[in-house]
């Protein structure tokens, strides 16, 4: 494949991951990895490193792309910066911890662990589970030591977090939509933290393809930030056109052919 034809097909990803999660309501990582990794093994890409590059590449996406979404949620009030503090001390911390998890992790390690991951948030959107509101925001160290748990897993998975952010501040009787804008304002130190992470652990890795700066492929990371912004408003406006709950159910079922199909690969 040429450079060209692989750009193309990059920017052709963003603007589906864009609109998947404009129609979802979920962060693009959860599109974006698995189909990267997909994309790698055409490309011949080694499987030793496809699935820490997918990871790599995704979290340097969410960099770009959570500017723009925190921004709009800033000017809404739905941003909890009391809260966004303390967490992100934790975060920082926990997302260059799970980057370094990941690189000792091998390619098939961490395709089965993303997976499992798959499949276990394609359980939750079916059976519709999420904790209920039980107990207070805790102080600065609660919150820190939650920042580190979230960071860590989002690095290894390559999402922004929203997953896992989301539940946790819903769990502690915040608000959903402060829930949902403070989740939005955490994916940014966790996406740059593992993102330098990740080009970090990977500098000198002797299986990466051209034009990679350490686990993050460059042609992957600027195809799709051209268009995943953009059509993330397509996908938006179609999800106020059609049925959330089977929305849901669609997306989990994708999830879950994915997990499984890296499961039994």
């Amino acid at each position: 494949m040429t450079l060209v034809t692989v750009f193309a097909l990059y920017m052709a990803l963003g603007a589906l991951a864009g609109i998947m999660a404009g129609l979802f309501g979920i962060g693009g990582g959860l599109i974006i990895v698995p189909v990267l990794i997909f994309s790698f093994g055409v490309q011949g890409i080694s499987p030793d490193v496809a699935a820490h590059l997918a990871v790599g590449t995704s979290l340097a996406t969410i960099v770009f792309t959570s500017l723009s979404s925190i921004r709009s949620h800033h000017n809404h009030g739905a941003v909890r910066w009391d809260i966004f503090r303390p967490m992100t001390v934790g975060i920082v911390l926990g997302a260059i911890a799970g980057a370094w998890t990941a690189a000792f992790l091998s390619g098939r390690a961490l395709q089965l662990i993303i997976g499992v991951f798959a499949i276990l948030v394609a359980l939750k959107m079916y059976l519709e589970v999420n904790p209920k509101p039980s107990r207070d925001i805790p102080g600065t160290g609660g919150l820190g030591a939650a920042g580190v748990g979230i960071g860590w897993a989002s690095a290894i998975f390559g999402i922004g977090g929203g997953t896992l952010t989301v539940p946790y501040l819903s769990w502690c009787n915040v608000r959903m939509q402060n829930a949902v804008g403070t989740s939005a304002a955490c994916g940014l130190p966790i996406a740059l933290s593992g993102a330098l992470g990740n080009i970090w652990t990977g500098w000198q890795d002797p299986n990466l393809p051209d034009y990679s700066v350490g686990f993050i492929y460059l042609p992957a990371l600027v195809g799709i930030i051209l268009t995943s912004v953009l059509f993330a408003r397509v996908g938006a406006n179609l999800a106020h056109r059609l049925n959330a709950r089977i929305l849901k159910r669609i997306f989990a079922t994708v999830l879950l052919i994915v997990g499984l199909r890296f499961l039994l690969s």
